[in-house]
């Protein structure tokens, strides 16, 4: 973990402190006496069986592209990718390299193949969160007085990250578009890099062909619409159910529909690659909007407090203890030019 991570980390503890600070923290801890530990223990369980749905829906993608691995083989890649996400201020995003990385090495596998997987499961993601974002704001604007300054944020977030979504997969179908792509990719490498640059060049070359082509071949295949595309919405759906969980815990009187909303808006305020994890803004946006559906701001603090114990900080917890079992390389050794050969000698060298 580098110096900057571990600043932005403290950053966002020092907002979340504030932010109980003004709430009232011996309130909250009034608050955290009266949880049901039985609840609190149901919303944990149902987030370990989230990580496995997560693990699942990667599973049926790398089968797709013929990267075969047992579930129990991806469960703890999948966790380290989740912390890494945690720790690094890339809007949720920063775990996806490491996680392909590892699964390269530790199964010989070319990294753009096993990357090109990950980004699909990134994307299958994105869906159920977009549709669910188009709703949330809809929704809020009925429920909550929000700014037009807070409304044009997130509508802006949303089509950014629709977007990206859609230049991902017209690059993947689209033969003219990648080679766009990478002459823009060549273009900068030859900027910054005039020593070897033909040889980064043909590597970039590969990646982006091999990129297509497992892109290309996921997104055709039926099991994606059948199995994986659902599996997202009940993904989400479970992430959600969690934190109706916890909330009733603390005996709190409100519509899923409300803790879901605000869960979404949340989630959004996350992706903005500011602080590791969203740590800090998620947690007052929870916090507020949920005093202001009327839940008590002593027990809104005390929920969201739990709740991002749980969502949080249990996987950034166990993926830190399992990321040394790969070895520092899994976070500054990712070459996405090296083929399998490489990953497989680098891994015995360890």
């Amino acid at each position: 973990m580098d110096k900057k991570t571990i600043i932005f980390l403290a950053i966002s503890i020092l907002i979340l402190v504030a932010i109980l600070y003004f709430v009232g923290i011996d309130d909250v801890i009034n608050a955290l006496k009266i949880a049901n530990l039985y609840l609190i223990a149901l919303a944990i369980i149902t987030q370990v069986f989230t990580y496995f749905l997560y693990t699942l829906r990667w599973k049926i993608l790398n089968e797709i592209a013929d990267l075969n691995a047992g579930i129990f083989k991806l469960l703890p890649i999948t966790l380290v990718g989740l912390a890494v996400n945690n720790i690094t201020p890339s809007g949720r995003g920063g775990g996806e390299p490491v996680r392909a990385y590892i699964f390269a090495r530790e199964e010989n596998y070319p990294m753009e193949e096993t990357f090109a997987a990950v980004v699909a499961d990134r994307a299958l993601d994105t869906f159920p969160f977009v549709f669910l974002a188009i709703l949330t704001i809809i929704g809020m604007t009925m429920y909550f007085d929000l700014s037009p300054a807070l409304l044009i944020l997130m509508v802006v977030a949303v089509i950014v990250i629709v977007i990206i979504l859609i230049l991902l997969i017209y690059m993947s179908i689209n033969p003219n578009f990648g080679k766009r792509v990478d002459g823009w990719i060549i273009g900068i490498v030859r900027r910054f890099y005039k020593k070897n640059s033909d040889e980064l060049e043909q590597k970039i070359h590969n990646v982006i062909k091999g990129f297509q082509d497992t892109m290309n071949l996921v997104i055709r295949n039926k099991k994606v619409l059948y199995y994986a595309l659902p599996l997202s919405f009940i993904i989400w759906g479970f992430e959600i159910l969690r934190v109706y969980i916890v909330f009733l815990a603390f005996g709190a009187d409100v519509s899923p529909i409300v803790i879901g909303e605000v869960f979404i808006l949340a989630s959004l305020a996350g992706m903005i690659p500011l602080l590791p994890g969203g740590l800090g803004a998620v947690d007052g946006i929870m916090i507020v909007f949920y005093a202001a559906a009327g839940i008590n701001a002593s027990i809104s603090a005390g929920a969201t407090v739990i709740e991002r114990l749980i969502s949080f900080w249990l996987a950034t917890i166990l993926g830190l203890l399992i990321l040394p079992y790969y070895g520092s390389s899994a976070l500054d050794k990712i070459s996405f030019g090296s083929d399998s050969k490489e990953i497989s000698d680098e891994s015995e060298n360890e």
